[in-house]
């Protein structure tokens, strides 16, 4: 038995990098998985199915109240239940570097819509089901960025501070129905090649504040996710656990 065995597990940002390592990992440990995601997410659920589980591919806009509630109807209509949702989607890669002032306006806009509207409405999306069950698990993603105050994104490092608080309220409001609601931490992942090139010194910057000195993969996320979705935490809840290798402690 998987630690997971059965369970029906949201996955947004599903397509490739962190969320696919996460999709694939539930896999392994029995969940039957929905994989969501702008991007087509049919690979990712193929691989979910031979790693032996289940799998459906859903198109979604986190950003978009219609689709998400369609992501929900999807799982339910499917597997009958809605075990934990990991709100995984983000806009970062293809955000404004730069100082304060030259941040897009619209682009600020368009970082809160998918990085804290997003995980407010697809949970928003899940909390019907898991209510009828008395039970669930929500994963909101942030990062390391927000603790080391990183100056040059101020949009994102403010979208993902928002994140904690929203965790928090979440945590306080849906504990009484059964409902878990933690904040998943990671430090710097260089998944995406294109991206990291842009940004050449960084991993090797952050690296070396580590106490494990190595570059951070996809896959250093997935142990974490799974303790955080999975019964062993079901005492736990409203809180926020770093995976970082060591690069600050809290």
């Amino acid at each position: 038995m998987g630690l997971v065995e059965d369970q029906v597990v949201i996955v947004t940002g599903a397509a490739k990098g962190i969320g696919k390592a996460y999709c694939e990992g539930l896999a392994r440990e029995g969940a039957r998985v929905i994989a969501a995601d702008l991007a087509d997410c049919s690979d990712v659920a193929s691989a979910v199915e031979k790693l032996g589980s289940e799998a459906v591919a859903v198109k979604a806009d986190v950003s978009d109240a219609a689709s998400t509630e369609n992501m929900a109807r999807v799982a339910v209509e499917r597997f009958g239940r809605i075990d934990a949702l990991v709100n995984n989607a983000a806009f970062y890669m293809a955000v404004t570097h730069g100082p304060m002032e030259d941040v897009p306006l619209d682009e600020w806009d368009l970082c809160f819509n998918v990085n804290v509207k997003g995980p407010w409405l697809c949970s928003r999306a899940v909390v019907p089901p898991m209510k009828a069950q008395g039970s669930g698990k929500i994963v909101n993603i942030a990062s390391m960025t927000v603790n080391d105050g990183t100056p040059g994104f101020p949009h994102y490092v403010a979208s993902k501070a928002a994140i904690w608080g929203l965790t928090r309220s979440l945590a306080k409001e849906l504990g009484p129905a059964g409902i878990a609601v933690n904040t998943l931490t990671p430090d710097y992942i260089p998944h995406d090649e294109e991206y990291a090139a842009q940004q050449p010194q960084v991993d090797e910057i952050i690296t070396s504040k580590r106490a494990f000195r190595r570059t951070m993969e996809p896959e250093d996320m997935v142990g974490t996710l799974l303790y955080l979705v999975s019964p062993l935490s079901d005492f736990v809840t409203g809180q926020n656990v770093w995976v970082n290798g060591g690069s600050g402690f809290h």
